[in-house]
Parts: structure tokens; sequence; C-alpha cells
């Protein structure tokens, strides 16, 4: 079974590793790190040691690992278990043994100086990740929340995402080269200070609360969304959307499909509403793309995936399988789109439709046995003197065991 030591430490270039530490660094002769860490610990190492740079592709890094047998000592930033390295060794060396001597972490650092409780800080990791978590904390209007940066997501990239989208009632702190007394800079900015200033990386983040929050509406009003062609009967009204996500089930749901979004109020109530979900939403009218942009950055909901296609000609073959689909538009091919949809969606996954005719009524509940689907729910409701409209909720039938 192989046996990693798992170091953490800050960047000092002077580490005051305990006894112990020195001692497991003196005794073994295979070692790894990031090149940073090699640059700090490498007049600690002994003569005769083997580096291991721990950088992408992992495969190869941990194909070095597997030629190696004995113990690998490994050096890695903060706490190797806070979105760290010792994670990584888990996750492909489920049954490896592992021994941890960690560090503060950088956020606890910064924490730390600022004198910042830190007990209840939301914590979002960007190091090579998307924006998904980030954006989630705001839509869900975190007060706190601790971001670790990169190359990519700079202090400066998250403020301006922050500002795009009206959360401008934070402030922000900088820490730079924590832990290491030559180069550590802890800085104070206003959202619009930090989207134009540059900064030395390792970095971190914390953001405050200071100011009041956007509120977070329950069913936006129709009225407040732009509308295609300002043809205001263009959109699913509220109460409609409201019911639509609630037989969604969304709660337990990870990917949502809108599909035929207009106005995107879809798919902007559900992101408001379920933060966690990534949604992908398809409009054939090239017009599509300018409203999801301008109600999405009205309603503070970044991050919603919006592709201007033809749905039914559109290779969703690199996507995420979703578990809920709402169809908002067909294009008078329903039992087409039906097909389509049946066969990416994940096992227990849900379809919603909304039908505005008796037609398109019965043309969806008659294709659905033949996609080995079944009508779980069926909903008739009237919203002002529009006329009625039938929400269907439907799965995949469950087989019946004697």
């Amino acid at each position: 079974m192989s046996r990693f030591y798992v170091i953490g430490m800050n960047d000092c270039p002077n580490p005051d590793f305990s006894p112990e530490v020195l001692h497991i660094i003196k005794s073994h002769r295979v070692f790894s790190g990031g090149v940073r860490h090699h640059e700090i610990v490498r007049s600690l190492l002994p003569q005769q040691a083997v580096w291991i740079d721990i950088k992408s592709p992992m495969d190869e890094v941990f194909q070095q690992y597997e030629n190696v047998n004995e113990s690998i000592v490994v050096f890695a930033s903060g706490d190797p278990l806070f979105f760290g390295f010792a994670n990584t060794i888990k996750r492909r060396l489920p049954h490896a043994g592992i021994f941890l001597y960690p560090a503060f972490n950088s956020l606890q650092m910064l924490a730390h100086q600022l004198l910042i409780p830190y007990h209840d800080m939301r914590i979002v990791s960007l190091t090579g990740r998307p924006w998904h978590e980030l954006d989630r904390a705001l839509i869900e209007r975190s007060s706190k929340i601790g971001v670790l940066t990169d190359h990519v997501h700079t202090p400066a990239q998250i403020a301006r995402r922050m500002l795009e989208y009206g959360y401008s009632m934070y402030v922000m702190y900088v820490g730079t080269n924590l832990g290491n007394p030559d180069k550590q800079s802890i800085r104070k900015f206003s959202l619009q200070q930090a989207a134009t200033e540059s900064y030395q990386t390792p970095n971190c983040v914390i953001l405050e609360q200071e100011g009041q929050l956007l509120p977070r509406p329950f069913g936006i009003p129709d009225a407040s969304f732009d509308h295609l062609d300002g043809r205001t009967r263009m959109i699913t009204k509220m109460p409609v959307r409201l019911l639509s996500l609630s037989l969604l089930d969304l709660h337990d749901k990870t990917n949502l499909w809108d599909i035929g979004f207009c106005t995107g109020s879809v798919s902007i109530e559900a992101k408001l509403q379920f933060p966690h979900l990534h949604i992908t939403a398809f409009e054939v009218r090239t017009e599509g793309a300018e409203l999801m942009d301008v109600n999405s950055h009205r309603f503070g909901t970044p991050g919603i995936e919006a592709i201007i296609t033809d749905f039914m000609t559109y290779d969703v073959s690199s996507l995420d399988s979703p578990d809920a689909v709402f169809i908002g538009g067909h294009g008078g091919k329903l039992p087409e789109m039906l097909r389509k949809v049946s066969s990416c969606l994940a096992e227990r996954g849900t379809i919603v439709f909304n039908s505005v005719s008796e037609e398109s009524l019965l043309l969806f509940k008659n294709t659905l046995p033949a996609i080995g689907f079944e009508c779980k729910e069926e909903i008739r409701m009237a919203v002002d003197d529009f006329n009625p409209i039938t929400i269907c909720k439907a799965e995949r039938r469950k087989n019946k065991t004697r």
C-alpha cells in the first residue's frame, strides 16, 4: 500500500517545521510538490533526494508515484485537506496510507491578519474551477465569502463579474504571499477599485458585505423583464412559471435544460430559487441572446449558459445529461423533441411541458408511451384574461415487478 506524508506549509522562505516533520524529511528519499514548494524546502532535503513535480497532467504525476516503492513526502499549501492535494490522493488512491501535517490555509491567515471571524464564512474555490460556486454564493446572498483564486479568476476578474451582475455591496480584502514576511501584502478595496488593480500571486480574497444586499424575489413580475419585440404575451407568466418549476422538483436536481427560453424568465427564476443548478437554455431566435443577457444581469443571475440554436439540430453530446427539462417551445416538432430529450435525460429525470392548446396537449400525452414515459401530473390554470394553460409533468415509466 502506498504511503504519503503530506506536509502543509505557507510561503515563508524559512519554514518553521516541527521536529517531527524535520525528522520525516531527513529520513525519506522521495519528495513531491509544486515548483514554489521545491524552491522553499530545497535546502532541507537530503543529498540523495528525488523530487516529483506536481503539475498537469495529473495522470503523469500519479504514474510516477506508482513507480516508487517507498513512502513519498508531499509538500502542499496550507491545509492539504482544504481544497488541497491530500484530497486528490484520496480520490485517486483510496487505499493509500496518508499521514497529514497541516498548516493554516491562506484564507485562515488572511482572516487572522484582519481579525475577521471566519466560522460563518462561505468558502469558494475558483482554483482550476468555473465560476459556479461563487455565483451560487452571491445569489444566496452570503454576507461573507472567502475565495481561492487562480491566474484566470483573479481578484480583478472577480470584482468585475460581481459589478456586472449588480453585487456591488461588498468590500474586497486581497492577501498576497501570505506567510512570507518580506512579500506579504494585505489590501482593502471597493469593488470598483479592485476591478482595475493588478495583483501578485499567489493571492486569496475575502468579500464582506458593506451595503444592502439585492432583494431576492420569489416570483419576478412579468413586467420587470425585457420582452421579445416588446410583446408582453411572449413570456411564461409568473404563476405558470413558479408552478412549472415546482413540478420539475429542482431541489434534488443538478442540470436543467430550458428549451425555447425566449425572455429567459424560466431559467432566471430557476437560478434565483435554486442557485445550485447548472442551467443550459436553448432558443432558436437570435434576439434571445440579448434578452437573456439583459434580463440575467438585471436580476443578478450569472452562470446561465444560453445557446442560440435550433435544439433539434444541435449536437448535445458534449453537454452534461439533464435531470430536468422544461419545454417552453417546440417549433411544431414536439414528438421529435421528446424523443431527443428522452435519449439523454437522466434515468430519474423530469420533463415539464406547458401546453397552450388541446392539440399540443394530446400530442404530448400520446407521444409519452412510445418513449417510455408517463404523465405523472396535469394541472390546468388560467392567468387573468389569457387562455388556459395545461402544465404536464412526465417521468419514465417504472418497470413493475411481480
